[in-house]
Formats: structure tokens, C-alpha cells, sequence
């Protein structure tokens, strides 16, 4: 998973610490894909604790070769489908303006499942003690039933 990540280009990668123990910590919210004995991709999030029915996002990423086969929406609607029956019916994550890839991934997620998608700003350049870029808060959501 480190791997995957320091070689994205586009994530913050973490220590190989915190993959290690986050694979430990937050199995039930997090998913790897294997194909063969090779790790193809990941998607670590977690529940939030003020908002239980949410789940949050942290990374996803997909090794280079798996790219463009719609891996990543794969990982999140498993994962999703799976904490749905534990009471998640909304996602959030954060993203940087530039990565076009990450939101267009997040845009066919909502699509697919016929969800709203919004996005607001988050945390600006002066929030970052270093030179990180500006994250928006993108959160899917079930669209309002009529009644």
C-alpha cells in the first residue's frame, strides 16, 4: 500500500507505519484489492465518530498497471455496500482542486448510485503549515425521497 501510494504522484503519503497499522485498526472500513498475489489497489477510510452513518475516505489508490479499469469506484462501492448494512448511507473524502482524476472517480461513484454529489472548501493554502494544496470536502449522499 505505501508503495502504491508514494508512486501515485497525486497522495500524501503516509508512513509505512500508519498503513501497517491502519490495516490493523480499520479493516471493517477499508479494503485492498489483490489480483494474483499482487496488490492492485486500496481505499482506507473510516467511520466518523461525530456522524457514524458517514463514512470517510482517507486515501484510494490504484497501482499503475490497474489504472483506467474502473478499479477504484469498484473498491468504494464494495466497501460502501458492505458498511450499509452496519447503517453508512453517506461518503465524504477531500480533495485537491488539481486532481481531476480523484473527482471524476467520486462524480460516476454518485452517479452509479444515483446519489448528490456537493463539494465545499474545506482547508485553504494558509491552513497547511507547508505548501499543500487546498482540499475540498466532497460528500455523497442519498438523494431526498418524494413523498
Amino acid at each position: 500500500m505505501w508503495h502504491i501510494a508514494a508512486d501515485s504522484g497525486v497522495l500524501d503519503t503516509n508512513s509505512s507505519y500508519a498503513y501497517l497499522m491502519w490495516c490493523r485498526d480499520f479493516t471493517a472500513t477499508s479494503v485492498v484489492a489483490e489480483i494474483g498475489r499482487t496488490v492492485a489497489g486500496f481505499v482506507i477510510g473510516y467511520r466518523r465518530p461525530e456522524a457514524p452513518d458517514t463514512l470517510f475516505v482517507w486515501q484510494v489508490a490504484v497501482d499503475h498497471p490497474y489504472r483506467g479499469l474502473g478499479l477504484g469506484v469498484t473498491m468504494l462501492d464494495r466497501l460502501w455496500d458492505g458498511l450499509a448494512r452496519q447503517g453508512v448511507s453517506k461518503l465524504e473524502t477531500t480533495i485537491s482542486p488539481d486532481n481531476k482524476a480523484s473527482i471524476a472517480m467520486f462524480s460516476a461513484l454518485a452517479r452509479r448510485r444515483d446519489c448528490l454529489l456537493t463539494d465545499w472548501p474545506l482547508f485553504d493554502r494558509p491552513d497547511f503549515p507547508d505548501s499543500h494544496e487546498p482540499e475540498r470536502l466532497y460528500r455523497i449522499t442519498p438523494k431526498p425521497t418524494e413523498e
